[in-house]
C-alpha cells in the first residue's frame, strides 16, 4: 500500500510540506522561537528557563495590551459577566459589542462595523457571502466573481481559496507588478465576472501595498478591493484608523471593504470588517458562518476592545503613535545594515538572509545577546531563504532600540 508520501506531490499543501525543512524545529530546540514566557515587564520577558530577554516579537505596536485602562476594563468584565459567556454571536451577546461597533462608526465615519473573534473569522464569514452576491451593497455580475489574490496576501486568505471557489474561480497576481493586476482585471472583464481583489495593507514580513492605486484600478472595472490591514490598524491615521484608511485619503471608497485587527496594535483581540451599508452588516451578523456556528468573542476581550476604541477617540492613541514612530525613526537612524522596510511607515523591520542557515546563526547570536526576534523560514518566506523580523513598539526604550540596532549591525 502506498501513502501520500510515496507519490509525487500533486497539490499545494503537500508540495509545501515536502519543501519545508527542519529549520523551525531546530529554532525551537535552540530557544530562538516557540518561547514559553512566565512573566514580562515592559518589553522584557522572563522565559521558562529563567532567563530574561528584550523581545521584538509581539505585534502590540502601541503597547496597549497591558495598558492600565485595558486591564481594568477586563477586570470589570469578569466581575460583571464572569470569564466567558458561551453562545454563538448571533444568539446572545454583551451590550459592549454594540457599544464597540458604534465606536468604530466614529473612528471610521460613515461606515458600519461588524466585530468577529478573529481576522481569519472575518475572511471566512465575509468573503463567501460577498462572492455569492448576498451583500446587496456590493452587487456581483451574473457570471459571478473572479477572486484575484495578491501573492503576498496573508495566509488566512490564501488558505480558504477552496471555499472562495464555491462561488467563483480564484487566481493570483503580484502587487509589486501592476501589469499582473491589469491582466487579471482584463480576464474578469472578458469572462463578465466581477473582480474581487484580496490584498494586505502592511505586509506581515515586510512591504507596503499600494492600496490607493489598486483601489482606483479596480473601481474602474466595477470590482471590489478587500483589504486586510491587520498590521496597519491603529498605528497611524486620524483616531488610529490605520495605514490603509490613511492611504485611501482618510475615507473608504465604495469599492473597498476594509478589515482591521483588534489583536495587534489595537491592544485587544478579534477582527472587524467595515462596510458601507447597515443592511449588509445585518446580513453578516445573521448569516456569516462564524456568527452562526462559531463561539462569541470573549467577554473580557469585548470590554477591553471597547475601552481601546475610546482611547483611539480621546487622543491617547495619537500620543502612543508619536512614541512608536519616534522609535521607528531611531531604529532606522542607528541601523547601518540594509534592513527590510527601512524608512517605510511600517513598524516592522527585517533582516533578509540568503540562506536558512544564515538566519538561524544570526538569531543564535542575537539570543546570546539577550534579544528575541522572530526568525522565519519557508513557507513564510521564499524557499531556501530566511528572515529575522523585528516588531517595533511604542514601549521599547531608546536604550533597547539603540542596542538592537547595534546588534543588527554587527550580527
Amino acid at each position: 500500500m502506498t501513502s501520500v508520501n510515496d507519490v509525487l506531490p500533486t497539490n499545494r499543501i503537500v508540495r509545501r510540506s515536502a519543501a519545508t525543512t527542519d529549520m523551525y524545529d531546530r529554532a525551537v530546540k535552540a530557544s530562538l522561537t516557540g518561547h514559553t514566557i512566565t512573566g514580562r515587564s515592559g518589553k522584557t520577558v522572563r522565559l521558562s528557563d529563567g532567563s530574561e530577554c528584550v523581545e521584538f516579537v509581539s505585534c502590540s505596536y502601541l503597547g496597549l495590551d497591558d495598558h492600565p485602562r485595558l486591564i481594568q476594563a477586563a477586570r470589570s468584565a469578569i466581575d460583571k459577566y464572569g470569564i466567558h459567556f458561551s453562545s454563538s454571536r448571533n444568539s446572545m451577546q454583551p451590550v459592549e459589542i454594540d457599544e464597540l461597533e458604534e465606536l468604530f462608526g466614529e473612528i471610521y465615519p460613515g461606515m458600519t462595523s461588524v466585530v468577529f473573534n478573529s481576522v481569519s473569522s472575518v475572511h471566512l464569514g465575509v468573503l463567501p457571502l460577498l462572492g455569492a452576491g448576498i451583500l446587496k451593497g456590493y452587487p456581483i455580475s451574473g457570471n459571478g466573481p473572479l477572486f484575484i489574490i495578491d501573492r503576498t496576501a496573508h495566509a488566512s486568505m490564501q488558505c480558504i481559496r477552496g471555499v472562495l471557489e464555491q462561488t467563483g474561480p480564484a487566481i493570483r497576481f503580484r502587487s509589486e507588478e501592476p501589469d499582473t493586476l491589469t491582466a487579471a482585471l482584463a480576464q474578469a472583464q472578458s469572462e463578465n465576472r466581477t473582480p474581487i481583489v484580496l490584498v494586505d495593507g502592511i505586509g506581515s514580513m515586510g512591504g507596503l501595498i499600494d492600496v490607493a492605486g489598486i483601489s482606483e484600478a479596480v473601481g474602474e472595472e466595477r470590482g471590489y478591493v478587500y483589504i486586510d490591514d491587520a498590521h496597519g490598524t491603529s498605528i497611524s491615521g486620524p483616531h488610529g484608523a490605520g495605514y490603509a484608511f490613511e492611504a485611501l485619503g482618510n475615507r473608504i471608497p465604495p469599492q473597498v471593504l476594509l478589515v482591521g485587527s483588534l489583536s495587534k496594535a489595537f491592544g485587544g483581540s478579534g477582527g472587524v470588517i467595515l462596510v458601507h451599508s447597515p443592511a449588509d452588516a445585518e446580513v453578516l451578523r445573521r448569516e456569516a458562518n462564524p456568527m452562526v456556528f462559531g463561539h462569541s468573542n470573549m467577554i473580557t476581550h469585548v470590554v477591553a476592545n471597547a475601552e481601546s476604541a475610546r482611547m483611539h477617540l480621546d487622543g491617547t492613541v495619537a500620543t502612543l503613535q508619536d512614541q512608536l514612530w519616534a522609535n521607528v525613526a531611531l531604529f532606522d537612524k542607528c541601523t547601518t545594515r540594509n534592513v527590510v522596510n527601512a524608512g517605510a511607515p511600517s513598524p516592522i523591520r527585517g533582516l533578509a538572509m540568503e540562506t536558512e542557515e544564515a538566519a538561524f546563526q544570526s538569531a543564535v547570536r542575537l539570543r546570546e545577546a539577550g534579544v528575541l526576534c522572530f526568525p522565519v523560514f519557508y513557507p513564510v518566506v521564499a524557499r531556501g531563504t530566511g528572515l529575522l523580523r523585528f516588531a517595533i513598539s511604542a514601549k521599547h526604550t531608546p536604550v533597547q532600540i539603540e542596542s538592537i540596532a547595534h546588534h543588527i549591525t554587527t550580527v
